[in-house]
């Protein structure tokens, strides 16, 4: 189960997912969870990048559309997966974290894709660790 958590300074909120989802369910789902997955990821780089005052993108709905049906093209969906790992490298460097390793990256997105899918939210979820808060506890029923 995903953890809800708030960009500190905002209300805008980030999930601390679980690396082994992102890898595998997209399997399971014909590919579907991982178009959700990387939608919302660049929505929660962007709203980081606003916190911050720093462009971590604009448009995440322009990432998800270079995904499908951009993969008809090829090249697109290249594109997108080297920007948003450059996003990732500067969400992690804002957040005083060690950035993920490009060629690491690059590797593993030519020799196992889940493991990319993975190796990107494990980043994400130290970042999240580091710069964002808990949701607030609602009343209780």
């Amino acid at each position: 189960m995903a953890q809800e958590l708030t960009i500190r300074g905002t209300g805008d909120p980030v999930k601390v997912r679980s690396p082994w989802a992102v890898a595998l369910l997209p399997i399971v789902t014909f590919g579907i969870y991982h178009l959700v997955w990387w939608y919302r990821i660049n929505r929660e780089l962007r709203d980081y990048g606003y916190a911050k005052e720093q462009d971590l993108g604009q448009s995440p709905t322009s990432s998800l559309l270079a995904l499908f049906p951009g993969f008809l093209i090829l090249i697109p969906p290249l594109v997108s997966y080297w920007r948003g790992s450059r996003r990732l490298q500067t969400a992690a460097a804002l957040a005083g974290k060690e950035p993920p390793n490009g060629w690491i990256a690059l590797i593993l997105y030519v020799l196992l894709p889940p493991a990319f899918f993975a190796y990107i939210q494990v980043s994400l979820n130290e970042i999240w660790a580091r710069d964002a808060d808990a949701l607030p506890a609602g009343p209780a029923p």
